[in-house]
């Protein structure tokens, strides 16, 4: 659920619209340099010095952060629940995905999931069996 958002921001909003639209009327936009090419967002500035090649090294190589790949394959399964028809291959996908949805939002600042408990719940979840709905190794703490 999305909150609203406060009277002011988007009167802020309008505003900056208002005035852009207005620049670009007047052509100040048309001989800016770039002009016409696309962004480059490649830009290091943020990076310290010393990690900055090695992060080129592994962006080039293709890597991305844990987060970055457990929100595509949050993506994968989402696509999976809604093109699987009722049935186990529907609901182990179904609860995989809750489960990835439940970690990133621990992730975030939520109850976090640790990862061997993780691990082993993705794992009986593949093995078609229900996710418990108890904590994991006898913990009766929650």
């Amino acid at each position: 659920m999305r909150r609203a958002r406060p009277p002011a921001l988007n009167w802020i909003d309008a505003r900056v619209e208002e005035e852009v639209s207005r620049a670009q009327s007047r052509g100040e936009f048309d001989r800016l340099p770039g002009s016409g090419r696309p962004l480059q967002f490649d830009d290091d500035a943020l990076v310290p010095e010393e990690l900055r090649a090695a992060l080129r090294v592994l962006r080039n190589a293709g890597f991305v952060p844990p987060e970055v790949q457990e929100l595509r394959e949050i993506g994968e399964l989402e696509r999976q629940v809604l093109a699987e028809a009722d049935g186990p291959a529907r609901r182990r996908a179904l609860a995989r995905l809750n489960l990835m949805l439940a970690r990133v939002a621990g992730l975030r600042g939520g109850l976090a999931v640790d990862d061997e408990c993780y691990r082993r719940l993705v794992e009986r979840i593949a093995a078609g069996a229900p996710a418990p709905a108890r904590p994991v190794d006898g913990d009766q703490s929650s």
